[in-house]
């Protein structure tokens, strides 16, 4: 993909493999259910961050494309997002690796979502990518963050001790930042759906914005609409 703007957004996604997304979603579904229904959250996911207005688009897959999905998804989309492996023994090493090589290809602000928040603002990310701090946090309710982006150069918040996957990586992760002395611009929460409670959440949520006309609830909605939960 040739570049064309000075700002990059990169969804960090998982190969939609059942049995391998979203698996603190059993017992409380069947695996082929939480298969559509991550098969939705990209869906929304890729479609958000081709909302987001004066950014290249980036897929960073793990650990490899065996389902198709994302060669299909580039081969029927018009400017479909460029897609690439993930490398890194671990998410901070993968997401520095990401941010490393979009600073290299020339990008000046660059953000990173997860494909857990599905009906996350698109207003969220243009305003991370377009502060002026050296850092940008989406805290997420869980205790950990739905977006990080950086500004002009790579900065090292994710080595030392994060534990991933756990209520500390938030914290951890300020505790990075404030040693560094870089500037932080913190976002307004929101909420990753990775358990039972915060299906129904996002459920409930959906149902609320389509009843007050605020916005398209994607295919997760329409999905959630059919699951009695």
């Amino acid at each position: 993909m040739t570049k064309r703007q000075t700002k990059a957004i990169i969804l960090f996604a998982r190969d939609p493999v059942a049995g391998k997304v979203k698996t603190r979603l059993t017992p409380f579904l069947r695996e082929e259910l939480i298969l559509e229904l991550y098969t939705r959250f990209l869906n929304d996911s890729i479609e958000k961050i081709c909302k987001v207005s004066d950014a290249d688009r980036f897929v960073g897959i793990t650990p490899s494309d065996s389902s198709g999905y994302f060669s299909c998804m580039s081969a029927h989309r018009e400017s479909s997002p460029q897609v690439f492996l993930q490398e890194g023994a671990d998410l901070g090493e993968k997401m520095l690796n990401a941010f490393q090589a979009r600073f290299d290809e020339g990008y000046e602000q660059v953000a990173i979502i997860g494909s857990d928040s599905p009906s996350l603002p698109v207003a969220y990310i243009e305003e991370a990518l377009d502060s002026e701090k050296d850092l940008a946090i989406g805290p997420s309710t869980d205790g950990g963050y739905y977006l990080i982006a950086m500004r002009e150069k790579t900065m090292d918040v994710f080595s030392g001790r994060v534990d991933w996957g756990s209520e500390k990586v938030l914290r951890q992760t300020l505790e990075r930042v404030k040693k560094t002395g870089s500037s932080l611009k913190l976002l307004p929460p929101w909420y990753d759906v990775d358990r039972e409670e915060d299906l129904k959440f996002l459920k409930t949520h959906l149902e609320l914005i389509a009843e007050a006309g605020l916005e398209d609830i994607g295919t997760t909605g329409e999905f959630l609409k059919g699951l009695d939960i």
